[in-house]
């Protein structure tokens, strides 16, 4: 395989692009584009499913979303209506067209599941066959109650400090960083602390996150909602979106079973995989697995 690095017009701005070729493409393999987390991450961890380009002789396009890694501009700062899911529609419409991309798989992880499930039932785009949803979910709500719910994970005074903080607003103490610290160990893979140098490279890269374009569209923390996307309630349109859809989670993940259920129940043509002792990363806690599963699921919908 070999990689192709290019940059993408979009708005007054310029979007990172990363290609992985195939050494020898397959004739059928349809090619599959990643959208990462956050938003705000960037697409780092998307490079531990680089080989499936010669698992599977097919080409995969990841980009940094507007406002994060190599797609961030200075210019973009103080500019909240940015940070709006038309914007990121917008940008995944453009580069779509830009790169002649007419027929794709498509897969979302975290916040990029968000993204193409909104891009789906929103716009309606065509060529599109089939849809991974990894560590996802469909309602801003039920992901809350959830986080929420898995405070009890928490010793009483971590417990405490985060009901204190969302009450108060007040986010920016030392106490209630640790707490989330402590809270986000459980439920999502920290590669620099956990695996030190024996983590593959993209996960420990010097990277630039969008914390403006996070906290905008987000709010502060995973479990508080409070941005543009905090009105995010797609459950009772998922019924929308005939097409093969695979749901990933792990028992460990953000995605709690009951949030990952949801969207699994709501499909009509869903299949989920739950992959034991995985936090909100399973393709970087079982890579072997993941990879697996979507050479599989990817080659059967060509």
């Amino acid at each position: 395989m070999h990689v192709v690095e290019e940059w993408q017009p979009y708005l007054d701005y310029k979007i990172y692009v990363r290609i992985v070729e195939p050494d020898r493409p397959a004739r059928r393999a349809t090619p599959l584009v990643l959208l990462h987390g956050g938003p705000g991450s960037t697409h780092n961890y998307f490079e531990l499913l680089d080989p499936l380009a010669d698992l599977d002789g097919r080409k995969i396009v990841m980009y940094d979303q507007i406002g994060c890694g190599r797609s961030w501009d200075d210019s973009m700062a103080g500019h909240p209506d940015l940070w709006q899911a038309k914007t990121w529609l917008g940008e995944l419409t453009a580069l779509r067209t830009q790169l002649e991309l007419e027929h794709l798989h498509l897969l979302g992880q975290s916040w990029g599941g968000m993204l193409a499930i909104m891009y789906l039932c929103d716009l309606r785009p065509r060529g599109v066959h089939s849809l991974v949803l990894s560590s996802t979910l469909a309602s801003a709500s039920l992901w809350s109650e959830e986080g929420h719910r898995r405070l009890r994970y928490l010793p009483e005074g971590e417990r405490r400090t985060f009901l204190q903080a969302e009450a108060t607003g007040d986010f920016d103490t030392s106490e209630f960083r640790a707490a989330e610290t402590h809270y986000m160990r459980l439920f999502s893979t920290d590669p620099v602390s956990e695996l030190g140098p024996d983590a593959p490279e993209c996960l420990t890269r010097p990277k630039r996150s969008g914390r403006e374009s996070y906290v905008t569209a987000w709010g502060d923390n995973e479990l508080m909602p409070s941005g543009t996307l905090a009105g995010y309630e797609y459950a009772d349109r998922l019924g929308e979106l005939d097409l093969p859809t695979l749901v990933v989670s792990g028992t460990q993940d953000l995605c709690s079973p009951l949030v990952a259920k949801q969207m699994a129940d709501a499909l009509p043509r869903a299949r989920w995989e739950l992959f034991t002792n995985c936090r909100h990363l399973c393709f970087a806690e079982d890579t072997p697995r993941y990879l697996r599963l979507l050479s599989h699921w990817l080659s059967e919908f060509d």
